[in-house]
């Protein structure tokens, strides 16, 4: 069977590879600041999960100079696109939001503007705005769902019910704005049959999908969960597992932006083993092989997952 890569559909797309430059717009979340709650979802650390992006303080064009010179030493790549990664990037004024947004899609080489967000903080003036952004370079929102199940959203202090988020997709594919779920595996409490109906919702709603294995980052609520033994996380084995199972329940057209991530290694705390992303990668693609998955569209078999 054939999956439907990010790589693959970026180079369709934009007839080239292209490389994600991660964006603080400096805002915080209604998670945090009272509005919803105070100490954010239990796995959220300190940076709201953007430890990797561009730092805090400098302008967009700053940020944008300085996570290409990164990204440079590695890649002769050509095009980027402007990702808004920590905390909940769409909840600040309107006014704000076309400042920021309208500078980072400016340079020729932004090829798209990416902002991670909330599914309940997507009003009428912020949906204005990204479809007007979206006429002059396209324009993804990823929502972080996590689960479907009301139990497990309850337990991550996720704070809005899943209601929420469909109306939010059904919203931004209203003006035409591609829609990314994140979905984590390996949540406390979830089987792997509960895991796998998130992954099946996401891609039945969404564009595109990020899974995500469950890092416990010390500092965060979750790690004082972890090591109270409240909870174990997955094992490599399962983790890979699981991405085979949740590749093959995806429908044909919905774009794999992820298949795992790195924690901050500075504040990772449990599952160790995804520290050594070169074990994980080779593991993968090892299974992916066996199990006959391969990279590309159902029309043309392409190369097998590279990262």
């Amino acid at each position: 069977m054939y999956y439907y890569s990010l790589n693959e559909y970026l180079k369709r797309t934009f007839g080239e590879k292209v490389y994600k430059l991660s964006l603080d717009g400096g805002m915080t979340c209604p998670n945090r600041d009272g509005t919803v709650g105070e100490r954010g979802c239990i796995f959220c650390s300190g940076g709201g999960s953007g430890e990797f992006a561009a730092r805090r303080g400098c302008s967009v064009s700053d940020q944008i100079v300085q996570a290409k010179q990164r990204i440079c030493k590695k890649t002769d790549c050509k095009k980027f696109i402007a990702y808004f990664q920590p905390f909940t990037n769409t909840y600040a004024d309107v006014r704000y939001l076309r400042r920021i947004f309208t500078e980072a899609i400016a340079p020729d080489d932004i090829a798209a503007l990416s902002v991670a967000t909330r599914p309940d903080c997507l009003g009428d003036d912020v949906l204005d705005l990204l479809s007007e952004l979206n006429c002059k370079k396209p324009v993804w929102v990823e929502l972080g769902l996590q689960t479907i199940h009301s139990s497990t959203a309850e337990y991550i202090r996720r704070g809005y019910d899943l209601p929420v988020y469909d109306d939010a997709v059904k919203r931004l594919k209203g003006i035409g704005v591609q829609v990314i779920t994140h979905i984590i595996l390996g949540l406390p409490g979830e089987s792997r049959d509960m895991m796998l109906s998130s992954v099946r919702y996401a891609g039945e709603k969404s564009d595109g999908v990020k899974l995500q294995l469950l890092h416990v980052l010390r500092g965060t609520d979750l790690f004082t969960d972890y090591q109270n033994g409240v909870f174990e996380t997955l094992s490599m084995e399962e983790y890979i597992d699981l991405i085979c199972e949740s590749l093959k329940i995806l429908p044909p057209g919905v774009v794999v932006h992820r298949l795992t991530g790195d924690g901050d290694k500075r504040i990772l705390e449990a599952p160790l083993w995804s520290a050594d992303k070169k074990r994980v990668i080779n593991a993968l693609n090892k299974a992916l092989r066996e199990r006959n998955i391969f990279q590309g569209s159902k029309y043309e078999r392409k190369k097998l997952l590279k990262f």
